[in-house]
């Protein structure tokens, strides 16, 4: 299959955190673009139903919360897919949960990757989104420009469910990494020290991560504005503990995160940021901020080129239509 043309109309279902600034990255790259999500959103091109927007676009990129959704989306715009389209999956969901997305579309031959992603909201407003591919070569060359609108680097890991097993463990790494770092915290806390000195003794030592740099200054601010949301991340843990129950294998680390995510859930907590954990050891405090630095001179961005004219809808699902 060659690469998608400049011209190769692009649907997003699923306008959450990741997926409104997805659309955005792709809208600023010219690239012809149909939208639809659950809730109604005042944006061009924003479509009825999962169907009109299959027939309306070439290739699908789905941005929903978790398995019983992604199937639900895929079910509904089955009718209206064709050989001509490559549907990619970006929910965290279970290696089963993408196979059997995979096998929807197969059933209407279209093409199918589990490409779930590293990154956050800041990282996909700039385009700096890590993708795991998983899926056949050929279709991920394809859809290749559509991905690198969004993306610092694409990765190849093997065969659908793949993919999304190996994003389920790279949350579980995060997820320890920021309960370890709100218990260091509360240790601190309760010795008296003050907290920024962490920050500067995690800067020179084997522990230091990008997690760190994200998540610390906003858990010393209590600043917990959704880059990742906690219920989502108490989703991903339990799906790891779900995988491991398979094979019989314990989690204990895991379990440990999944029971302080449960704790802040339960406090109503759910929709912010996953490190407002750290509010559940009481050191939190809006004045314990980092000393100040510098800051660069903002860029501003150069300006959006005009979108292409668009095919009617309809159009990929007649190309591909099966004799009566």
């Amino acid at each position: 299959m060659e690469r998608l043309a400049d011209h190769d109309p692009v649907g997003i279902a699923g306008l959450g955190i990741i997926g409104s600034r997805v659309a955005s990255r792709l809208r600023a790259a010219g690239r012809p673009l149909w939208l639809w999500s659950r809730t109604v959103r005042p944006e061009p091109n924003f479509l009825a139903s999962p169907a009109e927007l299959a027939e309306a676009s070439r290739v699908i990129q789905i941005f929903v919360s978790d398995g019983p959704a992604l199937r639900g989306v895929l079910e509904a715009m089955a009718p209206a897919l064709t050989p001509a389209h490559i549907v990619l999956n970006h929910a965290t969901v279970s290696p089963a949960e993408a196979r059997e997305a995979a096998a929807i579309a197969r059933e209407r031959h279209a093409g199918f990757l589990d490409v779930p992603f590293t990154g956050s909201r800041d990282a996909a407003a700039a385009g700096q989104l890590v993708y795991y591919a998983g899926g056949p070569s050929h279709l991920l060359e394809a859809v290749r420009p559509v991905l690198s609108a969004s993306a610092r680097e694409i990765l190849p890991m093997g065969d659908v469910g793949e993919a999304s097993a190996v994003k389920i463990a790279t949350n579980m790494i995060s997820a320890a990494a920021v309960s370890s770092l709100a218990e260091a915290l509360a240790l601190l806390h309760r010795q008296g020290v003050p907290l920024h000195f962490l920050h500067a003794a995690l800067e020179k030592n084997a522990a230091h991560s990008g997690v760190i740099d994200l998540k610390l200054p906003l858990m010393l601010a209590d600043e917990f504005e959704p880059r990742f949301s906690l219920k989502n991340m108490f989703k991903d843990s339990r799906l790891a503990l779900a995988l491991a129950a398979e094979t019989g294998l314990d989690l204990p680390t895991a379990s440990a995160f999944a029971g302080s995510a449960l704790a802040a859930l339960q406090r109503g907590l759910g929709d912010a940021d996953f490190s407002v954990i750290a509010r559940c050891h009481g050191f939190t405090d809006a004045r314990n901020t980092l000393p100040a630095q510098p800051s660069a001179a903002p860029v501003e961005p150069p300006p959006s080129p005009p979108a292409p004219p668009l095919p009617r809808p309809g159009f990929f699902r007649n190309l591909f239509k099966r004799p009566a």
